[in-house]
């Protein structure tokens, strides 16, 4: 029989103590402290426990994110979101890879009024229990109005269409909004970037997952070009460094990072003092850079032998 999901169990490390009464003025920090911060601060006295289990509004919002993602499982899932007591407004679930659709259900029934949902990453979930999790909040008269579900398995048009029709069933038309390969890649996985829904069906292979518009002018507007170049990774080669589309003949450009880069960002970021070679700066804040330069890992590693 497994053990009741309780703070201690996600903490281990962390003892438990009746430590004096806290001073006032710290129950003023409970609403900026994140959900380990949280939990963490309930064992430190009773005084502590009790005014957050009590305090609702300090679970309105739970986002769950590595490392303690790889901890929660369905049982502490329905335990954390217990505390908001049915007004829980926004759930986001980054790489829980053990909470399945039964835990999801069920703090969908308990909490009708959530109003965004992020799952980027919850690999156990199914495009099944997603749609049904979406219905019941529809059929709450909720009003969810932002799904994160990329990394979610076997998402088919059918799902999407679904997922479409219900959050946008009482929205009004609205503009297009651009999805740039840069700006996600900068972004948080729980963040808003104006649309109800982070996948689309790519125009090229159909199939659905995150789509990409060239941050290229005159690439949308098809200047010069005979086909857009809107897709998934898959269809369409993107530079790290810009998120415009990557030509074949631009392809063979060498780089000391793993990944793809235009020709102009090729020319433009720093290069290896050894190789001459560039690194996107996403890599290159982990290497050893000053201002002199820097050596990439596979020259320094070649250097060592």
């Amino acid at each position: 029989m497994e053990t009741p999901p309780t703070a201690e169990n996600l903490f281990p490390n962390i003892p438990t103590g009746d430590a004096d009464e806290p001073h006032r003025a710290l129950f003023f920090v409970l609403g900026y402290l994140r959900l380990p911060e949280l939990l963490a601060f309930r064992q430190v006295c009773r005084a502590f426990s009790d005014e957050i289990s009590a305090n609702e509004t300090l679970w309105r919002h739970i986002i769950v994110e590595p490392p303690l993602s790889t901890r929660i499982r369905d049982d502490s899932l329905l335990w954390i979101t217990s505390f908001a007591r049915g007004n829980l407004k926004s759930l986001a679930l980054l790489r829980c890879w053990r909470v399945t659709d039964a835990s999801l259900l069920h703090v969908v029934d308990q909490n009708p009024y959530i109003t965004k949902l992020c799952i980027p990453g919850c690999t156990a979930l199914t495009a099944d229990g997603v749609v049904r999790a979406v219905m019941r909040l529809a059929e709450h008269k909720g009003h969810l109005q932002c799904l994160r579900l990329n990394g979610v398995c076997s998402i088919k048009r059918e799902h999407l269409n679904v997922l479409k029709s219900l959050l946008c069933k009482h929205r009004q038309q609205e503009a297009f909004h651009a999805s740039f390969y840069s700006g996600w890649s900068s972004l948080a996985l729980d963040s808003d970037d104006g649309r109800p829904i982070d996948v689309d069906i790519c125009p090229k292979c159909k199939n659905v997952g995150m789509v990409f518009d060239c941050t290229r002018e005159e690439c949308r507007t098809m200047r010069n070009r005979w086909s857009p170049c809107r897709g998934c990774f898959i269809c369409i080669e993107r530079c790290e460094e810009c998120g415009g589309c990557v030509d074949e003949d631009e392809l063979g450009e060498d780089t000391a990072c793993s990944h793809v880069l235009c020709a102009g960002c090729w020319l433009q970021l720093p290069k290896c003092d050894t190789c001459n070679r560039p690194c996107c700066k996403q890599d290159l804040n982990a290497q050893a850079l000053s201002s002199a330069g820097f050596v990439c890992d596979q020259c320094r590693d070649s250097e060592l032998l």
